[in-house]
């Protein structure tokens, strides 16, 4: 077992464990740290180890998944990814990754100030939009739909997000897939990585009792904050 091997199977055990805990968090943890260790484990292998996590979140928590919502979030994901897709082909990275974490950043504050979001259809639709054009040209497209349900029970929460990674996942793995880009060696990475996916997971059952009553709203906007700053960060960088 190499070095390169350890390091990336504890960046996605630390991502499986943020996200079985507070409901998203995988490609702001895992994603980064993957691409460093080897290029290749991003975007096939990560993608296939979040499907199996999220997964395994709705089967946990199903009866708690909002699937009103993931259906009004899924259909504004759709032209979202087209979206996406458009600004990777026209806009410089580097001022889109920016831009992206200052709008962000300016939902988690005006979250702790007074906006109150609630996950309605309009609401959930502008979400799924910009989830889809986030993931898609930035890889973090948990902040919008999270800071949404900031407000729900951590159940709710955290199994509605795995629903929505689970569909997403799944479609971006298909379209990879007609694409001739996933191959044989992408589906040996991922089932490499999947022990560490199932630990972090284990781990972050007995982890959730530690979000309670607020705490998880503490968490979302925490996680949230932390995908801004790392994405102004990289837009900086670039």
């Amino acid at each position: 077992m190499t070095l390169a091997a350890v390091l990336a199977g504890l960046a996605v055990f630390a991502g499986a464990l943020v996200q079985g805990t507070v409901g998203y968090g995988m490609n702001l943890i895992a994603a980064p740290l993957l691409a460093l260790v080897d290029p290749a484990l991003v975007p096939v292998p990560l993608l296939v180890v979040a499907l199996a996590h999220a997964g395994l979140s709705v089967a946990r928590e199903r009866e708690d998944t909002d699937w009103a919502g993931v259906r009004w979030a899924m259909l504004g994901r759709i032209p979202g990814t087209a979206l996406g897709v458009l600004a990777v082909a026209v806009l410089a990275p580097g001022p889109f990754a920016t831009v992206v974490g200052l709008a962000v950043l300016a939902c988690v504050v005006l979250s702790l100030v007074s906006w109150r979001p609630h996950p309605r259809p309009g609401p959930l639709l502008v979400a799924g939009v910009a989830s889809g054009t986030f993931g898609t040209a930035a890889s973090i497209g948990g902040p919008p739909l999270a800071l949404l349900y900031q407000h729900s029970p951590a159940a709710r929460i955290r199994s509605t997000m795995a629903a929505l990674f689970a569909l997403g996942s799944a479609l971006s793995l298909a379209a990879l897939a007609v694409a001739g880009q996933v191959g044989r060696h992408d589906l040996l990475a991922a089932l490499w990585l999947l022990p560490f996916l199932l630990a972090g997971f284990l781990v972050s059952g007995p982890a959730r009792r530690l979000l309670h009553g607020g705490r998880i709203r503490v968490a979302v906007l925490t996680v949230a904050a932390a995908s801004a700053v790392t994405l102004i960060a990289r837009g900086l960088a670039g």
